[in-house]
């Protein structure tokens, strides 16, 4: 009776010794030749072979023991209806981890680009516009790639198949009910296919949404991260941007103009104040970019005069700086040479007969 179960038994230990055996060999194998390649690429980190090293890892990792179980199935002694379903999941495990691998090299392409393509200098429209466009691209092939995946699995299940034919009569109107309820993926999807393609904002560029001043952090397949001046993050979903107006203040280029009113009294010397503008805007060579000085009076209201003064920078946030800069020093300015020169409410003192006495009593009326 001993003897019959350790017969029995003495396939399956030794199955199982051999996929442990083997298993273990490939994951020492891996261990080996990525860090070979780890310490070989340490010295050009950053590059494209570092990227593709660092992406490849963990679904190799996955893919080796799964490639040497399948070389290993013929030569171990078990019973067929065991080594069907374990090559069916094994079958799975690599359909799954070539996916992986797919999406990962994705990754090192998007890393390539932003290598070559860097968004963190002066000039980076061009830069800007290609890493959006391989951004939301990666993020469709993404998609792409996991519903083809997930497919190719079921599709191996013979009972799905099957159930796929029984139901090929009613395939129109189960289109349309997954159509109806997929509409809000498919509208983001297609509009993150319209955002690559007509490229109305890109990444880091300066918007305007739902009131908020922020830029474009990040750009997913449904929705899109908007980084607010003051650290919020908005989430607005993708198809917001082809539905809904929106400011872009970086679209074609980032400088832009920057505008200061004042509102002084009539006696105002606009020219001094001119001048002084002149002369704030060239010892802040840092921010103004040369290109616009003007000072206007835009307006003559009952009692101030409106001025706006007229600046240029590189870009929004430089423009927000010089503009709060200048009205610092134009008041600073008008405090110190001219105090009259500041708003004022003028009043002239009338005589009035007085009634019912022939005396008269002072009073006051605005001019």
């Amino acid at each position: 009776m001993f003897e019959h179960f350790v017969a029995m038994l003495t396939p399956w230990l030794v199955s199982a010794g051999i996929l442990a055996a083997v298993v273990v060999a490939v994951l020492l194998l891996h261990w080996l030749i990525y860090r070979v390649l780890a310490d070989l690429t340490k010295r050009t980190a950053g590059s494209l072979d570092d990227s593709f090293v660092r992406h490849s890892r963990a679904p190799v990792k996955l893919m080796l023991p799964l490639l040497a179980v399948v070389v290993a199935l013929p030569v171990l002694r078990l019973p067929h209806n065991v080594v069907g379903p374990l090559r069916h999941i094994v079958g799975l495990g690599l359909i799954g981890a070539t996916a992986w691998l797919l999406v990962s090299l994705l990754s090192v392409f998007d890393d390539a680009v932003a290598r070559k393509f860097r968004i963190d200098v002066k000039d980076n429209l061009a830069a800007r516009r290609v890493q959006t466009q391989v951004k939301v691209l990666q993020r469709i092939a993404t998609v792409v790639i996991v519903i083809v995946t997930a497919s190719i699995m079921l599709m191996t299940f013979p009972e799905i198949r099957t159930l796929g034919t029984s139901l090929l009569a009613s395939a129109g109107l189960a289109g349309l009910v997954v159509g109806l309820a997929a509409r809000p993926t498919l509208e983001n999807l297609l509009a993150g296919i319209q955002v690559a393609l007509t490229e109305p904002f890109r990444i880091d560029d300066v918007v305007i949404v739902e009131g908020e001043w922020g830029r474009i952090e990040e750009i997913r397949t449904s929705y899109v991260v908007v980084k607010i001046w003051d650290l919020r993050r908005l989430v607005v979903p993708i198809s917001y941007f082809i539905q809904n107006p929106f400011q872009n203040w970086t679209r074609t280029s980032a400088d832009l103009l920057g505008s200061v009113y004042l509102y002084v009294d009539y006696t105002t010397p606009v020219e001094a104040v001119r001048q002084e503008l002149r002369r704030i805007l060239e010892a802040s060579r840092d921010k103004w970019d040369g290109k616009v000085c003007v000072l206007q009076v835009t307006d003559s209201k009952e009692q101030t005069l409106e001025l706006r003064a007229l600046m240029s920078a590189g870009d929004s946030g430089t423009a927000w700086d010089l503009r709060c800069l200048v009205r610092e020093k134009l008041v600073e300015f008008l405090q110190k040479n001219y105090p009259d020169s500041l708003p004022r409410i003028r009043a002239e003192m009338r005589d009035v007969p007085a009634l019912g006495h022939g005396r008269t009593a002072p009073t006051a009326s605005q001019a």
